[in-house]
């Protein structure tokens, strides 16, 4: 007996251009392969489905490939981050010190 579909959502986002797929996939699919199926990387060419962080509502799935979907969730496909959230505090920090000390004393 073959599985029931089950409808989910896909969604990718730059800061110009989005795109959210409706998806009608087998139970049992998973988080990657729902990913894979969206067909997403023809709409956005430097997108790679098969190595992307991936998450489900906020949420980032550590196991993509074992996590299998659920009936209306949504997959989000992470982009890679530019730069490393804990270096640009540091460098922020170090720069408002030095604003700091170059102030006149009062």
């Amino acid at each position: 007996m073959d599985k029931p579909n089950i409808f989910v959502e896909v969604v990718y986002a730059l800061a110009d251009k989005q795109k959210l797929l409706r998806l009608s996939v087998p139970a049992g699919t998973t988080v990657r392969e729902v990913a894979l199926r969206s067909g997403l990387d023809a709409h956005f060419a430097d997108l790679d489905l098969a190595t992307s962080p991936l998450g489900i509502f906020g949420k980032a799935v550590a196991k993509p490939e074992e996590r299998l979907i659920e009936e209306g969730e949504r997959v989000e496909i992470y982009r890679p981050l530019i730069a490393d959230p804990k270096e640009v505090r540091k460098q922020r920090a170090a720069k408002a010190a030095q604003a700091k000390a170059a102030e006149p004393g009062e």
